[in-house]
């Protein structure tokens, strides 16, 4: 029996068409001379983008805000939220890699349609209004680089990121993506020009200050509510299953199912994504903290505001480096935004969805996008103070995220839907530690409400 598997594995070997050995091999010999850094950076994709959209201008503002008004004390927060951040989006990955559908279609599937809705209802809202304001956040920050009136550049923003999603390639887009990680390093360099106390500094870093003013309660709030979003975990789950697809898996069953290997570049990517969202977290607090709140500016509102109080405490260059990482990150974020809530939209009724696909096979998944980017760049134009609409963001968010929380760690447990790919023991700890964390902070954030 042996020797005759043994048989048929040669003669299935000896058929493959040359071209097809010939591309083996010279795909095996690229690998050879592939350095350890270029390897690093390929396997670099949904986790690092969406390590990146995490700090988008809203996200931003809040750092900022904490920074100004807190000082260094909220500084321990990047550090204490990675391995949260790192634990819900490597199982968000996972169940996209698992199961080759992203999280609406697995709620659809496995859960009732009566959880689903309301869920994906304020996925939707919640983007659409948060789109809007990050929208309004790059005009703000291109205003102050070229003295073009903001309201006039917002529509011009809002139909090229439009343009973007819909005419160009997964491939350009997942490139263009890439790129605009960078621009927030650009926060990382404004911390540099506010010289801060290197005492101060390490004592914000590695001893946790907590306090039961309202005023902090609400802030370290915030901070979590920015860091561990609901869109972030369905674009994860989504964007797993399009690279999947690009890879040439364009069925569902040639998609489910993870290797070792893969799940291993999966959690490299997210690790490394997260560790980027959470050093930009790290920097705009830093920088915002040692001139800012040295100075008694504590009142900003916005990014806008940080990178336009910065101009006389830290020179031009900090101003036009925060201007430009929130110009970056706004380009980055709202398409994320919109395209979250479009995949969860499609997925839930069913429909053709996907970055991968044309316009005219896929007209209901970027029929959404379009319709929540134009519905957010309206905010802008309506009258609604952009922080007031933050604040409802927050709320919504800061209420759907411990639920949902829930619901993936279920799925992730799940064997009927994961297979022998369910959570290890320390998966299943930071798991629900983030869970437990998020419902504490949605109570926190109910408590504070009228603070």
């Amino acid at each position: 029996m042996k020797a005759s598997a043994k048989r048929k594995k040669k003669r299935e070997a000896d058929s493959r068409a040359p071209s097809e050995q010939a591309e083996g091999a010279s795909s095996s010999k690229k690998e050879k001379k592939v350095g350890p850094f270029r390897r690093f950076l390929s396997l670099l994709g949904p986790g690092l983008i969406t390590g990146a959209s995490d700090d988008d201008p809203s996200g931003i503002g809040t750092y900022s805000i904490a920074g100004a008004s807190l000082g260094f004390s909220t500084l321990w927060m990047a550090l204490f939220t990675f391995p949260l951040m790192v634990a819900v989006q490597f199982i968000c990955a996972k169940i996209g890699m698992v199961t080759g559908t992203g999280l609406a279609r697995v709620l659809r599937k496995h859960y009732s349609k009566t959880l689903l809705y309301p869920v994906v209802i304020c996925l939707v809202i919640a983007n659409t209004i948060n789109a809007g304001v990050d929208l309004g956040a790059i005009a703000a920050a291109l205003n102050l680089l070229v003295p073009v009136p903001i309201a006039l550049m917002v529509v011009p923003i809002a139909l090229i990121i439009l343009a973007l999603q819909i005419w160009c390639s997964y491939e350009l887009i997942e490139k263009i993506f890439k790129w605009l990680t960078l621009a927030l390093f650009a926060y990382v360099g404004s911390a540099f020009f506010a010289r801060p106390d290197l005492r101060e500094v390490l004592r914000g870093t590695l001893i946790p200050t907590f306090s039961f003013d309202s005023k902090f309660l609400a802030m370290l709030v915030a901070i979590l509510g920015t860091t561990i979003s609901p869109y972030l975990f369905f674009w994860q789950a989504s964007e797993e299953v399009e690279e999947e697809i690009r890879m040439g898996r364009r069925t569902l069953h040639q998609r489910r199912g993870a290797t070792d290997k893969e799940l291993r570049n999966a959690r490299i990517d997210v690790n490394t994504g997260m560790f980027f969202s959470n050093v930009v977290m790290y920097f705009i607090i830093l920088a915002t903290a040692a001139t800012l709140f040295k100075a008694g500016k504590t009142d900003i509102q916005s990014a806008t505001e940080a990178a336009q109080a910065l101009r006389p405490l830290a020179g031009n260059g900090a101003s036009i480096l925060l201007a430009l990482g929130l110009i970056g990150a706004g380009f980055l974020a709202v398409p994320i935004l919109t395209g979250a809530g479009a995949y969860a939209v499609a997925e839930t009724f069913g429909k053709r969805y996907g970055l991968n696909q044309k316009l005219r096979r896929a007209k209901f998944f970027y029929g959404v996008i379009a319709l929540s980017t134009l519905v957010g760049m309206l905010v802008n134009f309506l009258g609604i103070n952009p922080i007031t609409a933050l604040f409802w963001t927050a709320v919504i968010n800061g209420l759907l995220a411990p639920p949902l929380l829930v619901i993936i760690m279920l799925i992730s447990n799940n064997r009927k839907i994961m297979g022998q790919r369910v959570n290890g023991l320390w998966a299943n700890i930071l798991g629900w530690a983030t869970t437990l964390i998020m419902f504490a902070a949605a109570i926190g954030l109910l408590l504070t409400w009228n603070s």
